[in-house]
């Protein structure tokens, strides 16, 4: 039988009535057999995450401050779950553990972990199936950097003994047996471990959401979903701010070519977006896959005669960055001329100052130019390599709409197009691109 891995995020898991969704789910297909939860997820717009809750808790016990109130809410929120699942599973035993050990000193990482402990215990009982620590089968170093290599061979060897299972998301141990957690979002990074681990035929991660958009929904309107996209796109997308899966869950399953199917759990028959290796498939030609962008940039515009015959002034202009531990997101150039993109929170005025005294000291350019309030939009799609006309539809869209363009850079696979605007016309630039590429729906008759 093939194997599916699902993750549940924190909003499938909020109460008992979503707990419900995912067990319909769960027995709906027998092939999902090693379930991820997050821990419990906001219930309505005024209520708060668990995990939040336990980190206050911390940051309350390191003060010497009581924290019974807000550990009370924890509480309340895991036995109200179980009383209306109907569920006999006695959770008191570990919540009074973990309070005591909260009290006592616990890392950040234990207590923050607990929620998605305590979630997986109830999940695992609710579904009949056995409960597997994350703390036994995902392990990291002294350091706190991901041992792929213990963590696959034990998680192989302990979920062969069980034709199903709960594993926690968030969290693993270190070799001394100290619980340390992955980023927030880490649940999603578990999900891809687990599904590595099991050799998974699909990767399921369940969250609020249909999938992915073509461009964002609170600039766009009413975005069409993406129904398929590759590891390539999705990075590109995820780095220039589309996010809907953690960016770290990628990789497991990408090296081991285990598809994901992002999933809505409220609306479970809806297909979602399936994410894929490429395997030489191009999209329609012209067609493009998503819009995704970020404001908050610096351009940093360096001139000087003949720099193209200066051998090493590439590697003299790097290194003052580099000295003041700022990296770049791009470097456009010409024969004479060089850009750095710079993220603006890398960047305080102390520093700019600092950064361009150096670049005047060390490679002697003849002018500088700093261009501040600056947005890039990344326009993505396998369809658009080799395909002639892209640029032109792209840059006669920006021009329609009055949108002055101030950087053009795009990646030597041609699978995307980056350019920067001025953040003011951020917004409109991504209407307008959005608008060139995808048609308007046809009403029907």
């Amino acid at each position: 039988m093939e194997i599916k891995v699902a993750k549940f995020g924190g909003s499938s898991l909020a109460n008992a009535s979503q707990f419900r969704k995912v067990r319909n789910i769960v027995e709906a297909d027998p092939t999902r057999r090693y379930i991820i939860p997050s821990a419990p997820g906001k219930r309505d717009k005024h209520d708060h995450k668990i995990t939040d809750l336990l980190y206050k808790c911390h940051v309350l016990a390191q003060k010497g401050q009581p924290f019974t109130e807000v550990f009370a809410l924890i509480k309340e929120r895991y036995l109200t779950i179980c009383t209306e699942l109907g569920l006999s599973l006695d959770l008191q035993a570990d919540l009074d553990e973990i309070e005591a050990r909260i009290k006592a000193g616990a890392s950040a990482d234990y207590t923050a972990s607990r929620g998605e402990f305590l979630n997986g215990k109830i999940l695992a009982a609710y579904l009949g199936f056995a409960f597997v620590d994350a703390a036994d089968v995902i392990f990291f170093d002294a350091e706190g950097r991901f041992n792929a290599v213990k963590t696959q061979t034990v998680l192989s060897r302990e979920l062969a003994r069980y034709p199903r299972a709960v594993i926690p998301g968030f969290y693993g141990s270190t070799a001394g047996g100290q619980i340390h957690t992955f980023t927030r979002g880490g649940s999603d990074i578990t999900g891809a471990i687990i599904a590595r681990g099991v050799n998974a035929a699909l990767y399921e991660n369940w969250t609020d959401v249909p999938g992915f958009l073509m461009a964002d929904p609170r600039v766009v309107k009413n975005p069409k979903p993406i129904r398929e996209v590759t590891y390539r796109e999705l990075r590109e997308l995820a780095y220039m701010g589309a996010s809907v899966l953690h960016e770290e869950a990628i990789f497991p399953v990408r090296e081991a070519k285990i598809p994901i199917n992002i999933k809505n759990t409220n609306d479970p028959e809806a297909p979602g977006t399936l994410i894929v290796s490429d395997n030489g498939n191009y999209r329609p030609p012209g067609s493009i896959t998503g819009i995704a962008g970020r404001k908050g940039f610096t351009i940093i515009a360096i001139e000087k005669t003949l720099m193209h015959s200066e051998l090493g002034f590439g590697r003299k202009l790097l290194s003052v960055i580099e000295d003041h531990g700022i990296s770049f997101e791009h470097m456009p150039s010409g024969i004479d001329t060089i850009s750095l993109v710079i993220a603006d929170n890398q960047l305080n005025p102390n520093k700019l100052d600092q950064v361009l005294a150096d670049i005047d000291h060390v490679c002697k350019p003849d002018s500088i130019e700093v261009i501040k309030d600056i947005a890039l939009i990344a326009t993505v799609g396998l369809g658009m390599a080799y395909t002639p006309g892209i640029a032109a539809k792209l840059f006669t869209a920006l021009a329609a709409g009055g949108v002055n363009v101030r950087m053009i850079d795009q990646g030597s696979s041609e699978i995307n197009i980056i350019v920067g605007v001025e953040n003011k016309d951020f917004e409109e630039a991504m209407r307008r691109i959005y608008n060139a590429f995808v048609p308007p729906e046809t009403p029907s008759l």
